[in-house]
């Protein structure tokens, strides 16, 4: 049978980048619905799988969209859809988190003991929040910091909802008042993420550059302003001023392999969940 994927999306318009790698990944039929709510989702699902035979794999769910937490109420709904033999294996990326921590991490740990390292996560939304609880999963001491007003440029600064994210999960996280609050933050990490917004440079070269503890640094900014000044977007652990540097398209290179080969995973069986830990399982595979 042809491989069918349903794309669920919270969004407006169902992402074109996620079903442009669907289609490059081999789905052979995309049935693709935009502004998706969890009320909606049982007639979705439970319309797809009733046109297969019980334990059938030609058939999977890609949840997407920029909003996480709508996306893990969508998940929640697709397997409250499921009863007996009837189900369908599921995959949820809202917003590429998943795929991005998961392959960015897998490059930090691979060929690394990690256990006990010192790690600091700056921002902590869903790429940063899914970065930091791998991280602590490889044994490091992490902790999150907020980006304050001074740094992204904005005049009034609200309590980011990914802080109460991060203290939801027992994640130390931290809100510095300002730039060199944050950058105090630092003092004594190893590893640094910076997974602030895209065109917002959170970290100065004069900072990391002097630290005589930092060994790691990564960002997740591909657009200019690079998020760490200093580095380029290209960097694949790449030697600058003592420390090694992954960049953004380095990441987001090996990121397109582990969302390709996700996809191709959900139709070797109809029981599999991938959200975080198993996205990572599979990127730790592909790096």
């Amino acid at each position: 049978m042809k491989k069918v994927l349903l794309q669920l999306d919270t969004d407006q318009h169902p992402s074109p980048f996620d079903a442009i790698v669907a289609e490059d990944a081999g789905v052979d039929v995309l049935l693709s619905h935009g502004s998706v709510t969890p009320e909606a989702v049982r007639d979705l699902v439970q319309g797809a799988f009733f046109t297969r035979p019980p334990g059938d794999s030609s058939m999977a769910v890609w949840i997407g969209g920029s909003d996480v937490t709508d996306g893990e109420k969508l998940l929640d709904e697709v397997q409250a859809a499921y009863f007996g033999p009837f189900r369908l294996s599921t995959m949820l990326d809202s917003d590429g988190c998943n795929t991005t921590a998961a392959t960015a991490i897998a490059l930090i740990a691979k060929d690394r003991d990690l256990r006990g390292r010192r790690a600091v996560v700056i921002g902590v939304g869903p790429v940063g929040l899914r970065s930091a609880t791998l991280l602590t999963q490889e044994g490091c001491d992490v902790f999150a910091v907020t980006i304050p007003a001074d740094v992204l440029g904005t005049v009034s600064y609200h309590r980011p909802r990914g802080l109460a994210a991060a203290e939801g999960l027992g994640m130390d996280a931290r809100e510095p008042a300002d730039r060199s609050e944050m950058e105090t933050a630092l003092e004594g990490a190893n590893i640094v993420l910076a997974a602030g917004p895209a065109g917002v440079q959170v970290l100065r070269k004069e900072v990391w550059s002097a630290s005589p503890t930092i060994e790691l640094l990564a960002d997740y900014n591909a657009a200019e302003p690079l998020g760490i000044e200093g580095v380029e977007a290209g960097d694949d652990l790449v030697e600058r001023e003592g420390k090694l540097v992954l960049g953004a398209l380095a990441v987001g290179g090996k990121k397109m392999k582990t969302h390709k080969a996700c996809l191709r995973r959900l139709f070797e069986r109809n029981d599999l969940v991938l959200n975080a830990d198993g996205v990572y399982a599979v990127a730790r595979e592909i790096v």
